[in-house]
């Protein structure tokens, strides 16, 4: 099972998470070209192995970092690790953390926390060096436990968030949260647009 995840900047690099059946969880990166208007992907590269595939891997605005969830230790935390990777290893969450999504504009990388908040780090880089301030709370507001899915995402001015908030309402909390699906929806709106003019 492969989940792509992140494109470079530039839209020549996918970075995907893969189960494999020898070795479990990896991180791998392929080259990406556009020739006569289709995607034509070079050859996967082992980026790293990980203890799970759930790892959410995302390329930095400049290419330079990657960001990801791992949980070797039992519960999951967000780390970077320089692209091309040079062994060394940055622990950004620290009281769990899964999901990170960088900032376009900013020297920021947020995540999500295990009780589904979002949490921001501000970073700089010094020379080959990926330095983190400490985590402090940017979402307080609970989201909607959906597990290991994604459930919010960063405009890319940086300024606003999507997320997925769990329904308020009087119905147990079982039925409370629900996607609808409008399928052929402007042929329904013809059809009632149509209706009320007769």
């Amino acid at each position: 099972m492969q989940l792509p995840t992140s494109f470079t900047t530039d839209g020549k690099r996918l970075v995907f998470s893969e189960l494999t059946p020898e070795s479990g969880g990896e991180i791998r990166t392929v080259p990406v070209e556009t020739a006569s208007g289709h995607l034509t992907a070079g050859v996967p590269q082992l980026f790293l192995k990980t203890s799970t595939t759930n790892v959410f891997p995302a390329f930095s605005p400049d290419g330079r970092w990657l960001a990801y969830a791992d949980s070797p230790a039992g519960s999951y935390e967000v780390y970077v690790r320089a692209f091309p990777d040079n062994g060394s290893q940055v622990q950004i969450s620290n009281a769990g953390g899964t999901l990170p999504v960088w900032s376009r504009k900013g020297h920021e990388l947020f995540y999500r926390t295990e009780d589904n908040r979002i949490m921001v780090t501000n970073y700089t880089v010094k020379g080959e060096s990926f330095v983190v301030d400490k985590p402090r709370v940017s979402f307080g507001k609970q989201l909607a436990n959906i597990g290991l899915g994604v459930n919010f995402d960063l405009a890319p001015d940086g300024k606003r968030f999507v997320v997925l908030m769990p329904a308020e309402g009087p119905e147990p909390r079982e039925t409370q949260s629900h996607v609808t699906l409008a399928v052929n929806f402007f042929d329904e709106v013809r059809r009632r647009v149509a209706a009320a003019s007769k």
